[in-house]
Protein backbone atom coordinates (compact mmCIF):
# COMPACT_ATOMS: atom_id res chain seq x y z
CA UNK A 1 0.00 0.00 0.00
CA UNK A 2 1.32 3.51 -1.23
CA UNK A 3 1.94 5.98 1.60
CA UNK A 4 -0.39 8.61 -0.15
CA UNK A 5 -3.08 5.78 0.10
CA UNK A 6 -2.89 5.20 3.70
CA UNK A 7 -3.04 9.04 4.21
CA UNK A 8 -6.15 9.17 2.77
CA UNK A 9 -7.34 5.86 5.04
CA UNK A 10 -6.30 7.50 8.35
CA UNK A 11 -8.41 10.89 7.07
CA UNK A 12 -11.35 8.20 6.65
CA UNK A 13 -10.75 7.16 9.88
CA UNK A 14 -11.29 10.14 11.72
CA UNK A 15 -13.74 11.67 14.00
CA UNK A 16 -14.96 15.53 13.02
CA UNK A 17 -13.31 16.68 15.43
CA UNK A 18 -9.68 14.98 14.48
CA UNK A 19 -10.79 16.29 11.39
CA UNK A 20 -10.67 19.81 12.23
CA UNK A 21 -7.56 19.62 14.44
CA UNK A 22 -5.93 18.03 11.86
CA UNK A 23 -7.27 20.99 9.30
CA UNK A 24 -5.92 23.70 11.89
CA UNK A 25 -2.45 22.12 11.43
CA UNK A 26 -2.84 21.88 7.57
CA UNK A 27 -3.82 25.14 6.66
CA UNK A 28 -2.81 27.04 10.07
CA UNK A 29 -6.44 28.55 10.40
CA UNK A 30 -9.57 27.30 11.74
CA UNK A 31 -11.38 24.90 9.81
CA UNK A 32 -14.82 26.62 8.48
CA UNK A 33 -18.10 25.31 9.19
CA UNK A 34 -18.21 22.29 6.65
CA UNK A 35 -19.01 18.72 6.72
CA UNK A 36 -16.37 16.22 7.32
CA UNK A 37 -15.80 14.96 3.73
CA UNK A 38 -15.11 18.63 2.58
CA UNK A 39 -13.01 18.54 5.12
CA UNK A 40 -11.22 15.27 4.43
CA UNK A 41 -11.03 16.75 0.76
CA UNK A 42 -9.31 19.95 1.90
CA UNK A 43 -7.00 18.34 3.84
CA UNK A 44 -5.80 16.07 1.33
CA UNK A 45 -5.40 18.58 -0.89
CA UNK A 46 -3.43 20.61 1.29
CA UNK A 47 -1.10 17.40 1.89
CA UNK A 48 -1.30 16.99 -1.94
CA UNK A 49 -0.28 19.98 -3.09
CA UNK A 50 3.24 20.14 -0.73
CA UNK A 51 4.21 17.33 -2.79
CA UNK A 52 3.07 18.52 -6.20
CA UNK A 53 3.42 22.19 -5.52
CA UNK A 54 0.46 24.37 -5.56
CA UNK A 55 -2.00 25.89 -8.18
CA UNK A 56 -0.37 28.02 -10.63
CA UNK A 57 -0.88 31.72 -10.22
CA UNK A 58 -3.04 32.70 -13.38
CA UNK A 59 -5.34 29.67 -11.57
CA UNK A 60 -4.97 31.21 -8.35
CA UNK A 61 -5.70 34.92 -9.31
CA UNK A 62 -8.75 33.45 -11.08
CA UNK A 63 -9.86 31.90 -8.24
CA UNK A 64 -9.50 35.40 -5.79
CA UNK A 65 -11.76 37.32 -8.64
CA UNK A 66 -14.59 34.44 -8.12
CA UNK A 67 -14.24 34.78 -4.61
CA UNK A 68 -14.25 38.69 -5.00
CA UNK A 69 -17.39 38.84 -7.79
CA UNK A 70 -19.46 36.02 -4.98
CA UNK A 71 -18.85 38.72 -2.23
CA UNK A 72 -20.29 41.73 -3.82
CA UNK A 73 -23.11 39.47 -4.72
CA UNK A 74 -22.06 39.44 -8.50
CA UNK A 75 -22.33 36.14 -10.78
CA UNK A 76 -19.15 33.95 -9.71
CA UNK A 77 -18.47 33.94 -13.25
CA UNK A 78 -17.65 37.28 -15.17
CA UNK A 79 -20.16 37.84 -18.15
CA UNK A 80 -17.40 38.35 -20.96
CA UNK A 81 -19.11 36.08 -23.79
CA UNK A 82 -19.42 38.27 -26.99
CA UNK A 83 -22.89 39.62 -27.88
CA UNK A 84 -23.59 39.84 -31.07
CA UNK A 85 -27.12 41.01 -32.91
CA UNK A 86 -28.60 38.94 -35.73
CA UNK A 87 -28.09 40.78 -38.59
CA UNK A 88 -24.50 42.16 -37.53
CA UNK A 89 -22.17 41.67 -40.31
CA UNK A 90 -18.40 40.71 -39.36
CA UNK A 91 -15.95 40.99 -42.19
CA UNK A 92 -12.27 40.12 -42.44
CA UNK A 93 -9.54 40.14 -45.08
CA UNK A 94 -8.01 36.61 -44.86
CA UNK A 95 -4.54 36.01 -47.32
CA UNK A 96 -6.19 38.15 -49.97
CA UNK A 97 -10.19 37.20 -49.97
CA UNK A 98 -12.45 38.98 -47.93
CA UNK A 99 -15.11 37.12 -45.78
CA UNK A 100 -18.11 38.23 -44.56
CA UNK A 101 -19.84 36.08 -41.60
CA UNK A 102 -23.62 37.07 -40.70
CA UNK A 103 -24.81 36.71 -37.24
CA UNK A 104 -28.11 34.91 -36.97
CA UNK A 105 -30.45 33.97 -33.94
CA UNK A 106 -28.34 30.61 -33.69
CA UNK A 107 -25.41 30.48 -35.05
CA UNK A 108 -23.65 31.86 -38.28
CA UNK A 109 -23.46 31.98 -41.78
CA UNK A 110 -20.56 32.19 -43.90
CA UNK A 111 -20.48 31.03 -47.75
CA UNK A 112 -23.80 30.05 -47.87
CA UNK A 113 -22.84 27.31 -44.78
CA UNK A 114 -24.75 27.64 -40.98
CA UNK A 115 -22.16 27.08 -38.41
CA UNK A 116 -22.70 27.16 -34.74
CA UNK A 117 -19.67 29.01 -33.71
CA UNK A 118 -17.01 31.92 -34.72
CA UNK A 119 -14.33 29.12 -33.56
CA UNK A 120 -15.92 26.66 -36.61
CA UNK A 121 -16.06 29.56 -38.87
CA UNK A 122 -12.88 30.75 -38.37
CA UNK A 123 -11.48 27.22 -38.49
CA UNK A 124 -12.90 26.60 -42.07
CA UNK A 125 -11.39 29.92 -43.64
CA UNK A 126 -8.04 29.42 -42.17
CA UNK A 127 -7.42 25.33 -42.40
CA UNK A 128 -6.65 25.22 -38.72
CA UNK A 129 -7.91 25.93 -34.99
CA UNK A 130 -8.27 29.34 -34.77
CA UNK A 131 -10.33 31.28 -31.67
CA UNK A 132 -13.05 33.16 -33.76
CA UNK A 133 -13.59 35.86 -31.50
CA UNK A 134 -9.92 36.73 -32.01
CA UNK A 135 -9.73 36.07 -35.98
CA UNK A 136 -12.70 38.59 -35.78
CA UNK A 137 -10.95 40.95 -33.74
CA UNK A 138 -13.74 41.03 -30.91
CA UNK A 139 -11.48 40.04 -27.95
CA UNK A 140 -9.06 42.48 -29.10
CA UNK A 141 -11.30 45.37 -28.92
CA UNK A 142 -13.08 44.35 -25.40
CA UNK A 143 -9.38 44.53 -24.21
CA UNK A 144 -8.97 48.15 -25.54
CA UNK A 145 -11.90 49.45 -23.63
CA UNK A 146 -10.19 48.80 -19.95
CA UNK A 147 -8.20 51.36 -17.99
Amino acid sequence: MSTRRGELEELEGMTPAQLRAEWRTCWRRPAPEIGPDLLRRGIAWKRQSRVHGDLPLHVRRELDAVLKRLSEGRAAVADDRISLKPGTRLVREWRGTMHQVVVLESGYEHAGRHYSSLTQVASAITGVHWSGPRFFDLKSRKASQRP
